[in-house]
């Protein structure tokens, strides 16, 4: 029986799985670099080994010191959790070959699986319907459009959607340099691309002796850059029919590969109800707590239990409700989900039943620039799925988040938008609705009731602005109107504040009254008689306001504009911290080049982001190179607009 556990991972999925150790009495061991140095997983673990470094490729991506930790540490056997060292076949092998248990699928099956065109060789073999292939090569203006994969690839790293025949040679060649850096491997092949698909998989579990559950369905479709951001089990919209064919085939693909552990197979829902094998992912998933929660099971205990040669039941538990589950990131939806950085100083999910968090941060913790920037999953059960939908929104809705911009809003309004709400999701979500899921109402009346709350505790912090009285220190004299000037994060749009003390110590602006505040709490009555309590944290010169209807978060602004803050027009800043991984080809100054153009790409928490050019002109100063890395904010490059007059 497995004694101590290493979880060569980190982040909320080594924390997942500390959990179910501690239940069953199991010692754990973390690792880490230097850079998760105080990380969550690291506070977690029984015991934390040491990776020297930050970069991935130095430390989570080095199985040689991950096997080393694991014997230095006293551990029995090792868990790669998802991600990272999970479906690499020489790391499972090499912990074998320390004498260590591996929790997780056999090395032939990762290795069958490892190459997604040998996958599907296999599936065809298997029965498993497929996605024909096209060789980009000899591809028309018939086959558009094309999705070109990574064979070696997952996470959306090296993925392109190619819908013009003559962009398609450019895109497999940035394809194939980003699955190259991403996993060491430039192979890349081409698919159909079908519009309006569904991502749906199938939960696999696998014992030694020949017993295979498939656990029901998922569906994963709202993506945002081929990475999912909301899943739910079952899959919802399905017959009967389709749901048998789908489990069928997921267990004759791992019968065919001899699996054993939890594994994923997934495939492609077109619109017409075909499906298509997608791949077999040899490891946990992201979204299994969606299946835990459906079908009461822990799939981490029965992946240790499986690793430790016990059989599974002859069958599976009976499933009950709908689970969904929607990933916290730590990025800016409408700014092309740039991953955003820096303390996070308040992470509060509610408690109470149906609700569960797995997280990887806490209050307090920093976010760098190193890894994913996913922050928690929050996962809702309920006997139905309308019943699972309302309750994950609303205890999003409620959750107190301070720090980087998260996508926290963006997935409220995913989970009440009607092509969700009416079990229609699609891989198109994001593609049609972006723009007015992200778009900010220039007349918010809940924006503008936060910002009162938030003058208003100004106000109580310094009494000697206003006086005193009953009311958390607002005088009981008329006076001149207080001025405060606030913008709002993430979109920049600025509020005025006036307010003045009345007769009866209440203080006014129009269309509202304060009626108590303090630093940390403010009530407010709108002239509907509507009473609104707000609760409020102040960190140096940004104050977040919790409300009933979400957290807005403010920075103070001066009365007056300062004249020097302004950018040359055409700087192209660095829009968070990173790496510059390469630049557009022959780019140099005196370069002309068209609006919309990309320029140089930027990589930073696993994500390549285009820097475009504002406009169309003359590169007139370039002051990135590949490798050099940039802190946020940082001149990456000048673009002179074509009609802007030369300066003299």
């Amino acid at each position: 029986m497995i004694s101590t556990l290493l979880v060569a991972n980190r982040g909320e999925i080594a924390c997942r799985i500390f959990r179910t150790c501690r239940a069953l009495g199991i010692a754990t061991v973390a690792v880490y670099s230097d850079a998760d140095a105080d990380a969550l997983h690291v506070r977690e673990a029984d015991t934390a080994v040491r990776l020297p470094g930050a970069a991935p490729a130095d430390t989570y991506l080095r199985g040689d010191l991950v096997v080393r930790a694991a014997r230095t540490a006293g551990a029995d056997a090792v868990h790669p959790g998802y991600g990272f060292l999970s479906e690499n076949a020489g790391f499972a092998r090499a912990v074998q070959d320390a004498g260590l248990v591996w929790v997780g699928p056999p090395v032939k099956a990762i290795e069958m699986m490892a190459s997604k065109t040998r996958a599907k060789e296999l599936m065809a073999a298997a029965g498993v319907p497929l996605l024909a292939p096209v060789d980009p090569a000899q591809a028309t203006a018939g086959d558009l459009p094309l999705l070109l994969k990574a064979a070696a690839g997952g996470g959306g790293r090296g993925m392109r959607v190619v819908r013009e025949l003559g962009a398609l040679p450019g895109e497999m060649a940035a394809a194939t340099a980003e699955a190259a850096s991403a996993f060491g491997d430039g192979e890349v092949f081409a698919e159909p691309y079908v519009e309006r698909g569904r991502h749906v998989e199938v939960q696999i579990m696998a014992d030694a002796h020949g017993t295979v559950w498939a656990l029901g369905t998922r569906d994963c479709s709202l993506q945002r850059r081929h990475q999912k951001v909301i899943e739910e089990a079952p899959a919802p919209g399905l017959d009967d029919a389709l749901r048998t064919r789908l489990r069928d085939a997921a267990t004759a693909a791992a019968r065919a590969v001899g699996y054993r552990g939890a594994g994923t197979v997934e495939f492609l829902l077109a619109a017409d109800g075909r499906p298509y094998f997608l791949e077999m992912n040899t490891r946990l998933q992201v979204e299994h707590p969606v299946t835990e929660a459906v079908f009461g099971l822990d799939l981490v205990a029965l992946q240790l239990s499986v690793a430790e040669g016990e059989p599974l039941p002859t069958t599976p538990p009976t499933p009950h409700g709908h689970a969904v589950e929607a990933r916290l990131y730590a990025e800016d939806p409408a700014r092309d989900w740039q991953p955003q950085t820096g303390a996070l100083l308040t992470l509060d999910v509610p408690e109470q039943p149906g609700l569960r968090l797995d997280t990887g941060y806490a209050g307090g913790d920093t976010i760098g620039i190193h890894y994913d920037p996913m922050l928690a999953k929050v996962i809702a059960h309920a006997p139905t799925r309308a019943q699972a939908v309302r309750l994950l929104a609303r205890a999003l809705e409620r959750t107190r988040i301070h720090g980087p911009v998260t996508n926290r809003e963006l997935l409220v309004q995913s989970l009440r938008h009607p092509d969700f709400t009416g079990a229609r999701p699609d891989t198109g979500f994001y593609d049609r609705h972006l723009d007015a899921l992200t778009r900010t109402p220039g007349d918010n009346a809940d924006r503008h009731l936060a910002a009162l709350a938030a003058a208003a505790a100004h106000a109580a912090r310094h009494p000697d602005a206003v006086g005193t009285s009953r009311f958390g220190g607002w005088r009981n004299l008329p006076s001149q109107p207080q001025i405060r000037r606030y913008r709002s994060e993430p979109d920049g749009a600025e509020h005025e504040i006036a307010y003045r003390t009345t007769r009866s110590g209440a203080i006014d602006t129009p269309g509202a009254r304060i009626l108590t505040a303090t630093p940390g709490h403010v009530t407010v009555e709108t002239d509907d008689g509507v009473t609104h309590h707000f609760r409020l944290a102040t960190h140096h010169d940004r104050v977040h306001v919790d409300g009933a209807t979400g957290t807005h978060t403010f920075t103070a602004l001066p009365r007056f504009t300062d004249p020097t803050e302004r950018t040359e027009p055409g700087s192209l800043l660095a829009p968070m911290p990173g790496t510059v991984v390469r630049l557009a080809d022959g780019l140099a100054p005196g370069t002309t080049v068209r609006a919309g153009q990309p320029l140089i790409w930027l990589e930073a928490m696993k994500m390549e982001h285009r820097i475009l050019a504002p406009a169309s002109g003359t590169l007139t100063a370039l002051h990135a190179a590949p490798g050099l890395q940039v802190e946020v904010g940082a001149l990456l490059a000048v673009v002179q607009d074509a009609q802007e007059e030369p300066t003299p």
